[in-house]
């Protein structure tokens, strides 16, 4: 439904997106994660046809984006990170135009309206102001004009930007049941968002995708050495005996109170923990805790995207630029 080919965008001070390749399936959530100024947003404003990209092709529902453009905006729904609208319709008028607008026929409309109501948990503000909402109402009353005429791809920034805890579970609930059938590219800060949402994770930096694939199926790529740590009860000598199991290759010893905790090393594919547990029960060792220590995502887009503190100035990253009226650069 996404498909993306050899796409650069260069600006007069520099190139922005760097030969991006990938693509987004039906039926699947993808999290688009990069840190400021990597090509994120340049991106997605290529997708959604606010930018022409210097090379290479984009297509949205088979459409390209430059020589199909009407046809490909027609079949996304887009959700900005700071998404305008109407402060003063209310949010039930305000829907109703984005559907007219969006082309739903007019006999549709006001189920379609409900339907984004529903979607969005809007229903007790629907007759309110857009300019008397807080920032998490207006966040979704966004969405749900990014819904409204049920678009097969959304592309998402940030889409639980400003809403409460409770809020952030619903919406979360909301795009996975939207990523069923449809497909979703959503770029976020929030990486435990990505991993309870998302299918499929791309990372990019500096205009380049530098990692692809599930969020487990990047942990172990660059898990390195695993490491299983034990807590034992009291003051215990089990140097020699842990490092006698096997796949164990190093034993660190921690003396804290009341407790002895253990951190081992081990050989590449190797898991000792069932034998760690069967060890403590053969010395009768008091077992608190046995884990094997495991890298999060947040771990994995650090390394990936670590950009080094004592580059020189002239390395530095450049804020992400959009031409403004009259063919000069500004902050996006």
């Amino acid at each position: 439904m996404i498909e993306v080919q050899n796409l650069s965008k260069r600006y007069s001070t520099r190139l922005a997106v760097d030969d991006v390749t990938f693509s987004v399936r039906e039926g699947e959530i993808v999290g688009f994660l990069g840190p400021n100024g990597a090509g994120k947003t340049t991106t997605m404003r290529v997708l959604t046809g606010f930018l022409p990209p210097t090379s290479g092709t984009a297509r949205v529902s088979g459409f390209d984006v430059v020589t199909q453009s009407n046809a490909a905006r027609a079949s996304l729904g887009y959700l900005p990170e700071s998404a305008a609208a109407y402060p003063e319709m209310r949010v039930v008028e305000y829907l109703a135009f984005r559907a007219r607008l969006e082309g739903v026929p007019g006999g549709q409309v006001k189920a379609r309206v409900a339907e984004a109501l529903d979607q969005c948990l809007l229903s007790e503000v629907a007759r309110r102001r857009i300019e008397n909402l807080s920032k998490g109402f207006r966040q979704r009353t966004a969405l749900a004009g990014a819904l409204v005429h049920r678009p097969r791809v959304l592309i998402l920034d940030e889409p639980t930007i400003g809403l409460d805890p409770v809020q952030i579970i619903k919406i979360r609930e909301t795009i996975r049941q939207l990523g069923k059938d449809r497909s979703v590219l959503l770029s976020t800060h929030i990486l435990p968002e990505v991993e309870a949402v998302c299918d499929r994770v791309l990372i990019i930096d500096r205009g380049r995708i530098v990692a692809e694939g599930t969020p487990s199926e990047l942990r172990g790529q660059l898990a390195g050495t695993p490491v299983v740590r034990a807590v034992l009860r009291g003051a215990v000598d089990a140097r020699a005996a842990l490092a006698a199991i096997a796949g164990v290759s190093a034993v660190d010893l921690e003396d804290a109170p009341g407790e002895t905790r253990a951190r081992l090393t081990c050989l590449q594919g190797s898991d000792p923990r069932e034998d760690v547990f069967r060890l403590a029960v053969e010395k009768g060792w008091v077992l608190r805790e046995l884990a094997r220590e495991a890298m999060s995502l947040e771990d994995v887009f650090v390394r990936l995207t670590r950009r080094d503190a004592a580059a020189p100035e002239g390395d530095a990253p450049v804020p992400e630029t959009v031409p403004a009226e009259g063919g000069e650069e500004r902050p996006s």
